[in-house]
């Protein structure tokens, strides 16, 4: 397995793990009738990151990767929000905070890989 799918599915499972982590914490945490919702919003929020990453993996354009990975930082930020206003262990939101910078960083890359394609592209074709 080459390292760029190496990290790939250590990212998918590291985002799985995430999620799974979430709804073990809730379970054994007293939430008040108040928080009923927010507890909901966490678990679409978390579980959201995971699977939006694994979709991008499975995006048929650099576009479509760019969308799906920018939908799973959006994510990854909301449960930031959740969990703070849930009071859950900081321990949740640094594992978010981390996985958000990931997730910038892939941006990063590929939009900056985009960008040289469109100027080698329109560059050969430009009058």
């Amino acid at each position: 397995m080459s390292d760029s799918q190496y990290s790939k599915h250590d990212l998918e499972e590291r985002t799985f793990h995430f999620a799974q982590e979430i709804r073990k914490c809730l379970k054994t945490v007293k939430v008040h009738p108040l928080q009923y919702d927010d507890a909901k919003q966490l678990i679409r929020s978390s579980g959201s990151v995971a699977a939006n990453y694994i979709e991008a993996n499975e995006s048929l354009s650099k576009k479509d990767f760019i969308m799906r990975i920018k939908n799973s930082r959006k994510e990854a930020k909301e449960t930031i929000l959740w969990l703070k206003l849930l009071d859950l262990p900081d321990l949740y939101i640094k594992e978010s905070t981390e996985l958000m910078k990931i997730l910038v960083l892939y941006l990063k890359s590929q939009s900056e890989l985009l960008r040289i394609c469109k100027i080698r592209i329109y560059g050969l074709f430009s009058i």
